[in-house]
C-alpha cells in the first residue's frame, strides 16, 4: 500500500492543553503570537483528514487567502480538487475545507459543517449577525464544534462570547492566553514590548486583556468630562488645521490661553477657497497645519500669505506621538471641546497594533479630521513659547513685566 506523508506542526504545550480541554464552543482570547491561527490550521486539517466538512471564516478576503494557501500546500498530496476562485479544498477521502470572507455576514449560509473556525473574530465587523444568522445554523446537522480565535479589541461581541465560557454556560469554554504562553517566542522580545508600548496596548495585544474602551486610545469617561456645551468666547492663541483628503473635511480648531476650544469649523471646498478661508481665520496666530501629501503646497501658499504657520507631516511614528499627546491632554482634562460631531469622532477613533508599532485611525468609512485638527492644536498649544514674568528690584523701585510686553516695547 502506498504511503503518503503530511508534515504538520505539532501543538505546543499551551495549545495542547486547550485542545485537550475543549468542548463544543471554544473561545481563545489571546495575546499576539500565542499561535491561535496555527492551532486553527491544525484543527481544520485534523477534521478534514477524518473526512469531515470544515468551514474556515476570516474577517476579509486578504486574511482568508493566507490560510487558504497554507492549508492547500500542506494537503496537496491528498487533495482531489482545490479552487482559488471558490476557496474550497476537496480531499480524496471526502473531507472538505470551505473558506469564507466575513465581509458579507451571510457567508456560509445554507452549508453544513462538523467544525468551524472563526479566525481573528474580534475584528469581524458584523460578528454577531454572522454567527447567529449564518454560521451557528451550519453546525446543526452534525452537532458540530466552533472555535473563535482572536486577540481582543475591547469588550465587543467576541469578548462577550469569551465571557460565556467564563460564566460556565453549557457547551462553552474559554481561555485567556498570553504571548508568553507560546514557548517559541523570545521572552525578552515580550519584555521589550512591555517597555516600549503604552500599558493598555501591551495588556490587550500581549496579555489578551481587552481594554475597557475597546480600540479607542482616549478614555471615554474623560472625553465626556472634557466636553462642554459651548465654545469658549476667549481669543485663540493657537490653531490646529487638518486639510481635506479625498472626501474628507478640512477642520480648523482654535484653543484659547486655557486650552479650551474657542473655534471649531469644518468644510469641504476647492483649495483656493480653503486657503482664503484659513488665512482669514488664522491671521497672525500660530497654526500647525497638516502638510502631508497634497497639504505640502497648501502650507507653502499659506506661509506666503500669513505668518506663524508651521507644517506637520503625518507618518506612523509622528501620528502615534501626536495622538498619545492628545490622549494625555484628554485624560488630564487639560483641553476642552464642544459636544457634537467632534466628541463622536474621538469616541470612534481607534488604534491597531502592527509589527512596526501602533497605528491610529478612524474606523473604515468614518472620519478623523476633527481628531487630527484637535491633536495638532494641542501640540501647538504645548509647543508655543510661554510668556513669563520678569520681576526687577533695584534701590529706587520694585516693578514687573512679562517677557512678551518687554519684546513689544523693544520693537517700538
Amino acid at each position: 500500500m502506498p504511503e503518503i506523508t503530511l508534515k504538520l506542526n505539532n501543538f505546543h504545550a499551551g495549545q495542547q492543553k486547550v485542545y485537550d480541554e475543549s468542548t463544543r464552543f471554544n473561545v481563545l482570547e489571546c495575546g499576539r503570537r500565542f499561535g491561535k491561527t496555527t492551532m486553527g490550521v491544525r484543527i481544520a486539517i485534523e477534521a478534514a483528514l477524518k473526512g469531515q466538512r470544515v468551514g474556515w471564516f476570516a474577517p476579509t478576503y486578504k486574511t482568508l487567502m493566507e490560510q487558504y494557501k497554507e492549508i492547500r500546500e500542506l494537503l496537496k498530496p491528498i487533495t482531489k480538487t482545490s479552487s482559488r476562485t471558490d476557496q474550497i479544498i476537496h480531499l480524496i477521502n471526502g473531507g472538505i475545507i470551505d473558506f469564507w470572507s466575513l465581509d458579507n455576514p451571510d457567508s456560509g449560509r445554507g452549508r453544513k459543517y462538523h467544525e468551524v473556525i472563526l479566525d481573528e473574530a474580534s475584528i469581524v465587523r458584523h460578528l454577531q449577525d454572522a454567527w447567529e444568522g449564518a454560521i451557528r445554523p451550519t453546525l446543526t446537522d452534525f452537532k458540530g464544534r466552533a472555535w473563535f480565535l482572536f486577540t481582543p479589541k475591547g469588550r465587543n461581541y467576541a469578548h462577550q462570547l469569551f465571557q460565556r465560557g467564563q460564566d460556565g454556560r453549557k457547551g462553552w469554554k474559554s481561555w485567556r492566553l498570553c504571548s508568553v504562553d507560546n514557548p517559541l517566542i523570545d521572552k525578552e522580545e515580550i519584555e521589550e514590548a512591555r517597555r516600549d508600548l503604552p500599558r493598555h496596548v501591551f495588556e490587550q495585544e500581549y496579555l489578551g486583556i481587552p481594554a475597557e474602551d475597546g480600540g479607542c486610545p482616549f478614555d471615554i469617561k474623560a472625553i465626556d468630562e472634557c466636553a462642554q456645551e459651548k465654545l469658549s468666547e476667549e481669543k485663540a492663541v493657537v490653531y490646529g488645521i487638518d486639510l481635506a483628503k479625498s472626501y474628507d473635511w478640512t477642520v480648523v480648531t482654535g484653543l484659547d490661553a486655557k486650552g479650551n476650544a474657542c473655534f471649531l469649523e469644518r468644510w469641504q471646498s476647492p483649495w483656493t477657497t480653503t486657503i482664503e478661508k484659513i488665512a482669514e481665520i488664522v491671521g497672525d496666530t500660530p497654526a500647525l497645519v497638516d502638510s502631508t501629501g497634497v497639504g505640502d503646497p497648501i502650507v507653502e501658499q499659506l506661509q506666503a500669505r500669513i505668518s506663524n504657520v508651521e507644517g506637520f507631516k503625518f507618518s506612523a511614528t509622528s501620528k502615534q506621538q501626536l495622538m498619545e499627546g492628545l490622549a494625555v491632554a484628554i485624560q488630564t482634562q487639560a483641553v476642552q471641546f464642544p459636544t457634537g460631531w467632534l466628541v463622536d469622532e474621538l469616541k470612534c477613533f481607534e488604534y491597531e497594533y502592527t509589527k512596526t508599532g501602533v497605528r491610529y485611525n478612524a474606523p473604515q468609512g468614518l472620519h478623523d479630521d476633527g481628531v487630527c485638527s484637535l491633536a495638532l492644536a494641542v501640540k501647538m498649544y504645548y509647543d508655543r513659547p510661554q510668556p513669563f514674568m520678569i520681576h526687577v528690584v533695584d534701590e529706587r523701585s520694585d516693578w514687573q513685566v512679562t517677557i512678551d510686553d518687554a519684546f513689544d516695547d523693544w520693537d517700538d
